[in-house]
């Protein structure tokens, strides 16, 4: 691996390319006077006139687009003295990402298209138009190049004819870096398929030393040598100004929030650790008067466009956003970032306050932790690679059952959904299985795990977790920046070198105080309890598979009605109390979500602090359940016998009794002796183990009066929904012509 300075040589300088070059960059960013910085020169002139391989890791809002898009159109000129070279192929992670790409490209005259989820329909077009010549760009998601028509019909040309490939976001490609994904793994395949001449560029700004070394030597695969360029520069944000402010709670830090938005000129990012967080606290800033919106992974594509276009027009103050809204979004003028919750790495957290003062003076960062930040990075973390065991039962399953869709692994396999696919996505990579249409096949390649790299690496996001507390911690002689900038291992930190920007170094006052009645208010908002628990609509695929007859959409005269829950788990308000109660020896921790039934969970009767705010619940709903006669709208309450808390529940049920006026007729209890169910499996699995365990435990009387009524079905907790899917249709076989769902606390 070569790793050169960021030099020129005066002839280099001033050379015909580099006029071309800096011409392209004036297009690109529509300012006559244009010039490209060093390094920036020093990676076209490697890719255009050299034909090299590069990284290059440089801070955001250095301008790496600017490299390979200035290269792109070069290549497909023939600037170099050769023919006109074929299309570039952009490999980028991020939707919103391409979006600005496309949108830069266009403006240099550069034709750039794109193939992802979000345009099924013009795939066809795509391919045709890259056939005919008429393609200078195409960016696709890491997860395309497995896709099966993809991979086998379209890549192979692509790769064959590219004038560029390059991997936008590389720290991707690293199992070591803050967002592997295991598709961008695959481009290493791509690398060493390429035919030899082929320029290869890739750019990230939050590599740390050990990623930077990863990505280098996975570029130089099926190169003869290691010769890759590696340019590293500074990653100072001279206009990021970075604080910390700890506050007691949750509604003290949203009131702050909330009295301080209006006091930022122009808008900004309000970052959350959760999907429930960054909607609620969404609702709390609107509430107080602020144009927000939520943007989250649940956001879907049209929705997101919209509202990506409404912050860089300023429409709106703020968007709420999970990390969905991170890597590549471009607005040179976002004033702000803030932080309702720490991430769970010092590179995560400055690739998000990256966002800001790419194009502004000054753009303030403020991080807001919270004491529930751990319990999410350890619910995070309870998600990475599964042990061996249950990666051997996988292989196994491909191998004795043929090909499979990923629904129907999940009958075979204790696994959830998300973790099977990252799990197979690895495995593809590994050779051990391939994507297929429709599902996936064992290769018959011999496969070793490779359990002292996993833990190395988990070792290593737990040192990143404790320097993340340590940023939070630093003292009035460190300086924040200094300590982003060391975490990065940025190779232009000096010893003793402050930013003078930050709270420490005097460069940011942050205000503390926050208005009582704001805080009382916000309190009180967070304080109204009640979400709807809508109910399951469809059987998992492959059931047959575990000896249950169930397929398809679960039928009207079988389902249960929309719900209730006094609130989500993973959410503002009430949550913490539920938490605290369903949860512990955890302090609320969300890992233990995954066993929550499991854990000998306390028990006893329901806290006092928790019985107003489920009256209040019962209150409302039983107004929207009355029947058109006025009469009430449940002729009974049923509960879900617990093996873990059967005080809590049994405690709970009758009070719901109580509040709704309506008797307890009976239970829906696990068969005797049956154990606790898992929550740690996929949803086939835990439906199956519920189907089995579950049964009605109803009087002779009960049972010859249910037909016609109209039942609440009382339960502690409510996961992958299974449990009051199974138990509401047994009620509803029985007789039952309605079934409401209550529960203390959703996920």
């Amino acid at each position: 691996m070569t790793d050169l300075a960021p030099s020129t040589t005066p002839a280099a300088a001033d050379s015909p390319l580099r006029h071309q070059a800096e011409a392209a960059l004036r297009a690109l960013v529509d300012r006559p006077g244009a010039r490209l910085r060093a390094d920036q020169w020093t990676a076209i002139e490697a890719l255009v006139a050299h034909h090299r391989r590069a990284l290059v890791v440089e801070r955001t809002g250095w301008g790496k687009s600017a490299v390979y898009f200035v290269a792109t159109a070069l290549l497909r000129a023939g600037a170099a003295g050769g023919a006109p070279a074929g299309p570039t192929v952009i490999i980028s992670p991020l939707l919103a990402l391409m979006r600005d790409q496309i949108n830069a490209a266009a403006r240099a005259g550069i034709r750039a298209v794109t193939i992802n989820s979000s345009n099924v329909t013009e795939w066809d077009d795509v391919h045709a138009a890259i056939a005919a010549g008429e393609v200078d760009v195409l960016l696709c998601s890491p997860e395309r190049l497995n896709n099966p028509d993809f991979r086998d019909a379209v890549l192979p040309r692509l790769a064959a004819s590219a004038g560029l490939v390059v991997v936008d976001e590389a720290h991707c490609i690293s199992d070591w870096g803050h967002d592997f994904r295991p598709d961008y793994r695959r481009i290493r395949t791509l690398l060493g398929d390429l035919p030899a001449g082929i320029p290869v560029l890739a750019t990230t700004a939050t590599a740390n030393a050990r990623v930077t070394t990863d990505v280098a030597e996975q570029l130089a695969v099926g190169q003869r040598d290691d010769d890759v360029l590696v340019l590293r520069g500074s990653l100072d944000r001279p206009s990021l100004h970075l604080g910390v402010l700890r506050l007691p709670d949750q509604p003290s830090r949203v009131a702050w929030l909330a009295q301080q938005l209006g006091r930022h000129d122009g808008s900004g990012i309000v970052y959350t650790l959760t999907v429930a967080a960054a909607q609620q606290v969404a609702e709390q800033l609107r509430a107080a008067g602020h144009e927000v919106r939520a943007y989250t992974g649940q956001t879907d594509t049209a929705e997101r466009e919209q509202l990506e276009a409404d912050l860089k027009a300023n429409r709106v103050k703020a968007l709420i956003a999970t990390s969905a809204l991170g890597m590549g979004f471009d607005k040179p003028d976002l004033a702000f970032v803030i932080h309702l919750g720490a991430p769970s790495s010092p590179i995560a957290y400055y690739q998000q306050v990256g966002r800001a003062g790419r194009g502004v003076d000054r753009a303030d960062v403020v991080l807001l932790p919270g004491a529930e930040d751990q319990d999410i990075w350890d619910y995070f973390g309870s998600l990475s690679f599964p042990p061996e065991p249950a990666v051997r039962d996988t292989l196994g399953a491909l191998a004795t059952g043929g090909p499979m869709s990923t629904a129907r692994l999940e009958t075979q396999v204790d696994l959830r959904r998300n973790r099977l696919e990252t799990m197979l996505k690895v495995l593809d990579v590994d050779g051990a299985v391939r994507r297929i249409r429709g599902g996936w096949e064992a290769t018959g390649q011999e496969w070793s795990y490779d359990g002292d790299r996993y833990a190395r690496v988990a070792a290593t996001r737990e040192a990143e977790q404790q320097a993340m507390l340590d940023y939070q911690r630093l003292g009035s002689s460190d300086c924040r920046m200094a300590y982003l900038r060391a975490q990065l291992d940025d190779p232009e930190l000096t010893a003793g070198w402050r930013c003078g920007r930050c709270d420490l170094c005097g460069g940011m006052m942050l205000d503390p105080g926050v208005d009582a009645s704001a805080v009382q208010e916000t309190r009180s908002r967070m304080d109204r309890p009640g979400i709807e628990v809508s109910p399951r609509r469809q059987w998992p695929t492959g059931m047959d598979a575990l000896g249950l007859d169930l397929r398809g959409k679960i039928s009207d005269d079988q389902r249960a009605e929309d719900g209730r829950a006094l609130a989500r788990l993973d959410g503002l308000g009430w949550s913490v109390p539920l938490r605290e109660l369903l949860e512990p020896g955890a302090g609320g921790a969300l890992a233990a979500v995954e066993a929550v039934e499991a854990a000998h969970g306390r028990d006893g009767r329901l806290p006092a602090a928790l019985q107003r705010p489920v009256q209040q619940v019962l209150q409302e709903w039983a107004s929207v359940l009355r029947r058109g006669d006025g009469s009430a709208g449940v002729d009974g309450v049923v509960m879900i016998g617990s093996t873990t808390r059967p005080e809590l529940v049994a405690h709970l049920a009758h009070g719901v009794a109580q509040i709704l006026r309506a008797p307890a007729v009976g239970k829906v209890m696990p068969a005797p002796a049956a154990p606790p169910g898992r929550h740690d499996v996929n949803s086939a699995q835990r439906l199956a183990g519920v189907h089995r365990r579950l049964q009605l435990q109803l009087s002779d009387a009960a049972l010859a009066g249910l037909p016609g009524r109209s039942v609440v079905l009382v339960d502690d907790f409510t996961d992958s929904g299974w449990t009051l899917t199974v138990a509401a249709r047994l009620l509803r076989e029985a007789g039952a012509t309605a079934v409401y769902p209550f529960v203390l606390a959703q996920r």
